[in-house]
């Protein structure tokens, strides 16, 4: 007997659907719902055959780091360099190409980071990074233009290619600079790794001296000294054959016995790389009497532990390196030596979290991949962001100020993906909308007395009044969402209303009417378009939506039998229809748009030969054309363009169009070479030139910024001529 026992069964029913295949489960697990929406219940399954070249050719290779579209900028900008491969599972060169590219992500492995983007899962990520071909490689460097790589596909090709954009020097050292470089790195807290090369024995080779300075950018400073032709100063080093040494800072260089000085046996530069990271000294330990002032005067970022015997990243000591020009500090905090401040900052396992510079209060916990590039990204975005950590003490419960609160699991991988875009997003709204993320696993309670059911739910309070955000998880569509909860786009209709405000609309009035429930998957992917067009079309025609769950009986009386059910009221006349439903395939913002706009009357006067020459060209009035076909699909997409054109710019520039079809001789002598054209014909107090002024734009607003722009400079330029004539 429970009303809700059918929708729970399907969701249930779609939940088991998904879980139970490992293609429905991928999708999930990388877009949440989202990721989808194309697959529908009952969707027939396929054998392994047809889905084998789906998969991804590099998801298993520790050296070679799978980016998609959520974290690909943040990956690339993190400041390292980073070699892509864009590729297709379906592409048989991509196939051929992957034992070489692993290969050579195994020997490049710390020098630069090696990515694969798969196109088949990614293809929006592609089109944008304009990849038209498979495999594609690029070098992305920050502050550097993508560079693409056409050479042959060897191994030795890949790496002559990549190491030209390892920007890290090797330093030959000799008597003339020995002392100062080392006392100015020395004091900077910098060391040295000096290979000497003498006569006996192996020194490291040119190849590998670079990867090393490549690899150890920033912390460590390379250096090679030609003991054949420095003699005395190897003599004075006590260096009798070649040999590898790094020199700590304040090592005492002349007495090798001395000093900390640690002798490298390798010529390998990944073994030689690990060996110095481990001498390298560890993040500062910040003890709990100095914490609160610490992190009120400085931006951290804070690993917390639990006891001294947790292991950690060597490649971590990178980060105060790559964090320096974001002046982000790095340390450690032992949980263990203060369970007091942990709990109030609610860590209670190991993790990272970066401090803004305010104190305990502005803080922000990392929930994602314990990589060194994700790491970066995060503290680089989170510091000039305004997304706060909540907990109980700082809910905004009765805040006075509006708060945008997203209620998450850090096991649920859409919630992760939805963290940076609110970090994105949190930058527009700042000094209007505050920020914060409350984690579910943590505050079990606060999420139940909120009603919490699903992950992510993002809800904004404004005092008393509580709205759940359900769009997309983007910036872009959160603040279209903002925006839409300031200023309604949207009439929230009930059966009185619709009746008063549709049914008995002015004559001249036009309606569109969304029929929803809110269960509905496809009304709920709807609404963030429906709300983005409502917007488009503001002051043209009213958009309203009426929810069939609440309003059933009448939806039922207006025969409404699906959702969504789109319709339109167009303006009243004797012989129109009562209203036109919208059975289009695309529920997009833009094509809800134009097929709405063509409802709308006619502005714009549609122009013969005889009237184009007496009007436009005779004429004392302004003029903008429109010279179009009727078979050409860009000329139809522009049409209601136009029509709002016309409408933008009335009272000061007249709007005509002429068919080139029918009247192609007129269209010659205006030059016209492509559909649809548009151009400008002012009147400046002479028969107007045939050929007219062209406008590059095929955007309302633009066209009409443009027009504006000129009638004005025609308007000085007449001001300018009347005061020189007086």
């Amino acid at each position: 007997n429970d009303p809700n026992a059918h929708e729970n069964f399907l969701k249930i029913n779609r939940a088991y659907e998904v879980l139970k295949d490992e293609d429905l489960r991928k999708k999930y697990d990388k877009y949440g719902e989202k990721g989808l929406e194309d697959q529908q219940q009952g969707g027939r399954y396929e054998s392994w055959h047809f889905y084998r070249y789906d998969f991804g050719i590099y998801d298993d290779d520790p050296e070679i780091i799978t980016l998609d579209r959520g974290e690909f900028d943040a990956a690339v900008n993190s400041g390292e360099l980073w070699f892509v491969n864009f590729y297709s599972p379906r592409c048989s060169h991509c196939h051929d190409l992957a034992p070489t590219w692993r290969e050579f992500a195994k020997e490049m492995d710390g020098v630069i980071r090696i990515g694969a983007v798969n196109c088949g899962d990614n293809r929006m990520l592609c089109r944008i990074k304009g990849i038209n071909s498979y495999p594609s490689l690029y070098v992305f460097k920050t502050g550097m233009q993508p560079v693409k790589y056409y050479g042959d596909r060897s191994k030795e090709s890949l790496k002559n290619f990549a190491m030209q954009y390892v920007t890290s020097t090797v330093t030959e050292l000799w008597a003339g600079n020995f002392v100062n470089a080392i006392e100015t790195s020395f004091a900077s807290g910098v060391g040295w790794l000096i290979t000497f090369c003498a006569e006996r024995g192996d020194c490291l080779s040119y190849q590998t001296r670079l990867k090393l300075a490549g690899m150890l950018e920033g912390l460590v400073n390379v250096g090679w000294m030609d003991c054949g032709t420095q003699g005395e100063l190897c003599d004075n080093l006590d260096v009798s054959s070649s040999t590898t040494a790094y020199f700590p800072p304040g090592a005492t260089i002349n007495n090798k016995e001395k000093g900390g000085v640690l002798f490298l046996n390798s010529l390998d530069a990944r073994e030689i790389y690990q060996e110095v990271m481990q001498h390298l000294p560890d993040f500062e330990i910040i003890s709990a009497a100095s914490l609160e002032d610490r992190l009120a005067h400085h931006r951290w970022l804070i690993f917390f532990q639990f006891g001294e015997g947790e292991s950690n990243v060597q490649e971590f000591k990178k980060l105060k390196f790559l964090l320096k020009d974001e002046h982000i500090q790095v340390g450690k905090f032992d949980c263990l030596s203060s369970p007091t401040i942990c709990n109030k900052l609610y860590v209670y396992q190991p993790c990272l979290a970066v401090f803004k510079g305010k104190g305990t209060g502005d803080y922000e916990i990392h929930h994602g991949k314990k990589i060194l590039y994700d790491i970066v990204a995060f503290a680089k975005e989170s510091v000039n962001s305004h997304v706060i950590t909540l907990g109980p003490q700082n809910f905004p419960e009765k805040d006075k100020e509006p708060w945008l609160v997203d209620f998450f699991a850090p096991w649920c991988p859409p919630c992760r993906a939805l963290l940076p875009e609110l970090r994105k997003a949190s930058k527009h709204l700042y000094g209007q909308l505050k920020f914060g993320t409350l984690d579910c696993t943590v505050h079990e309670g606060l999420c139940n007395m909120h009603n919490i059911r699903a992950y992510p739910t993002t809800v904004v309070f404004n005092q008393s009044d509580v709205h759940e955000y359900e769009g997309h998880h983007s910036a872009e569509q959160i603040l279209e969402f903002i925006e839409d909860l300031r200023n309604p786009s949207v009439v929230s209709l009930t059966p009185e209303t619709f009746v008063e405000l549709v049914q008995r609309r002015k004559r001249e009035e036009i309606w569109m009417v969304d029929f929803y429930a809110p269960w509905c998957g496809p009304c709920q992917a709807l609404m963030p378009e429906w709300k983005k067009m409502a917007r488009m079309l503001n002051g043209l025609i009213s958009v309203g939506s009426v929810d069939c769950q609440k309003y059933y009986s009448f939806c039922h009386q207006e025969s409404v039998r699906g959702y969504p059910e789109i319709r339109l009221f167009p303006q009243k006349s004797n012989t129109a229809h009562q209203y036109y439903s919208y059975n289009g395939w695309h529920r997009d913002s833009y094509s809800l748009r134009g097929w709405a706009l063509g409802y709308l009357p006619q502005v714009s006067v549609d122009l013969t030969p005889q009237s184009f020459t007496e009007k436009v060209l005779n004429g004392k009035d302004h003029w903008v054309i429109d010279f179009y076909a009727p078979w050409c699909g860009p000329c139809q997409n522009f049409a209601p363009e136009f029509e709002i054109l016309a409408r933008a710019v009335k009272g000061k520039v007249k709007a005509g169009k002429v068919d080139c079809q029918a009247y192609g001789q007129t269209c010659q002598t205006a030059d016209i070479r492509a559909y649809p054209t548009v151009k400008f014909y002012p009147y400046q107090g002479t028969k107007k030139n045939v050929l007219g002024e062209y406008i590059d734009s095929r955007d309302a607003k633009g066209i009409a910024d443009i027009l504006n722009e000129k009638l004005e400079a025609m308007q000085n330029k007449g001001k300018r001529k009347k005061s020189r004539n007086k």
